[in-house]
């Protein structure tokens, strides 16, 4: 089973939509164009550390293997106030700077 993380204003208003392969951002009911990933460094029952960085023009994504992906910020929100984890994994900690 996968997992998602999503961060942005609302459910319907996703800066970013975060799963192992794909990243697209969600506006109503409209989807952006997704950006796949083909770098999977996840296996069932590891522990892991991901860094989400917010910027105003981009996020950068740092994998568990320090592999870092980017993605920009089509919606242009300057703060984010929605953060949603779902899927086959359990959080253990978060920190927000």
């Amino acid at each position: 089973m996968g997992f998602v993380i999503d961060l942005g204003q609302r459910t319907e208003k996703l800066d970013l939509h975060f799963n192992p392969i794909v990243c697209t951002s969600l506006e109503g009911n409209s989807w952006g164009q997704e950006q796949r990933e083909d770098h999977l460094c996840f296996s069932p029952g590891s522990e892991v550390k991901f860094t989400v960085t917010f910027k105003s023009d981009k996020f950068k994504v740092r994998l568990p293997d320090r592999h870092q992906l980017t993605f920009p910020n089509r919606l242009g929100h300057s703060h984010l106030s929605s953060l949603r984890a779902l899927g086959g994994f359990n959080i253990s900690s978060s920190k927000l700077d």
